[in-house]
C-alpha cells in the first residue's frame, strides 16, 4: 500500500528542506536531509505523520530527536568533507548520526540509554549504514581508541566541554556542543589550532537535554 501524497516521505522530506532550512547553504546537509527517512528514527509509529515537522519530537526516557532546522544548522557548522572521522556523543533517536553518515562521513556514536542504543542500532542496520559504528556506554569519556576525531558533536547540553573529548579532538579539529545551564544553552563551537582551542558562539539559543556521565552534569 503507497503512502497517500500527503503523507508521501519523500514529498515530506522535499517540504520539509524547503520551507525549514533557510540559511542552510551547504547542500551535502541538504541532500542528507531530502535522503534520510527521519520518520524511521522516531519509535512512536503514532508520531510518524509528524516526523517531519519543524519542532522536536519525544522518543521516550525524556529524550528527543532534535528540529530538523537545528540537526542541520549543526552538521552545516561542522565544515566537515567526506572521509572524515566523527563523533557523537548521545546517539539518541540516531537521525543525526544517519545525517552525518549520509554526508560522506565515518560517525562513532555514543549512547548512555541501552533502550535507545538498542533503537537505532537496529535501524542504522535496517537502512545499511555501514560508516555509524555504535557503543553504549558514558559518552562523556568520549571513544579513546578510536581517537583522533576530525569533529566531535555533542547532542546534548552541558556546564562545560568535556576534556577527554578536547583530548580526543584532532589538532586541527572542530567541537560543538551546546553549553550553557540546565534549562537553556547556546550552540558552541571549539576549534582546535596548533594546542590552542578557540570558542565560537554561533548566535542561537537552544533547549538540550542534559549531558549526563562523570564529565557533565551529575545527574
Amino acid at each position: 500500500m503507497h503512502a497517500s501524497p500527503r503523507h508521501d516521505p519523500r514529498r515530506l522530506r522535499e517540504a520539509m528542506v524547503r520551507d525549514q532550512l533557510s540559511g542552510i547553504a551547504d547542500q551535502a546537509v541538504l541532500e542528507a536531509m531530502r535522503t534520510v527517512p527521519r520518520h524511521l528514527f522516531v519509535p512512536d509509529e503514532a508520531l510518524h505523520a509528524v516526523a517531519y515537522g519543524d519542532n522536536p519530537l519525544p522518543i521516550g526516557y525524556g529524550q528527543t530527536i532534535s528540529q530538523p532546522y537545528v540537526v542541520a544548522r549543526m552538521s552545516q557548522w561542522l565544515e566537515v568533507r567526506p572521509g572524515m572521522s566523527v563523533l557523537e556523543i548521545g546517539t539518541g533517536s540516531g537521525y543525526q548520526a544517519a545525517i552525518l553518515a549520509a554526508m560522506g562521513l565515518d560517525v562513532f556514536t555514543v549512547e548512555r540509554v541501552r533502550e535507545l542504543y538498542f533503537h537505532a542500532s537496529g535501524v542504522f542496520r535496517s537502512l545499511n549504514l555501514r560508516r555509524v559504528r555504535t557503543r553504549l556506554a558514558d559518552g562523556t569519556q568520549g571513544w579513546p581508541e578510536a581517537a583522533p576525531f576530525d569533529r566531535i558533536l555533542i547532542t546534548a547540553g552541558g556546564p562545560s566541554v568535556p576534556q577527554p573529548l578536547l583530548d580526543q579532538l584532532a589538532d586541527p579539529g572542530m567541537l560543538i556542543m551546546p553549553l550553557g545551564s540546565r534549562n537553556e544553552q547556546r550552540l558552541t563551537r571549539a576549534i582546535k589550532q596548533d594546542g590552542e582551542i578557540r570558542i565560537e558562539d554561533s548566535g542561537l539559543g537552544v533547549v538540550f537535554v542534559n549531558l549526563l556521565g562523570a564529565h557533565g552534569w551529575s545527574g
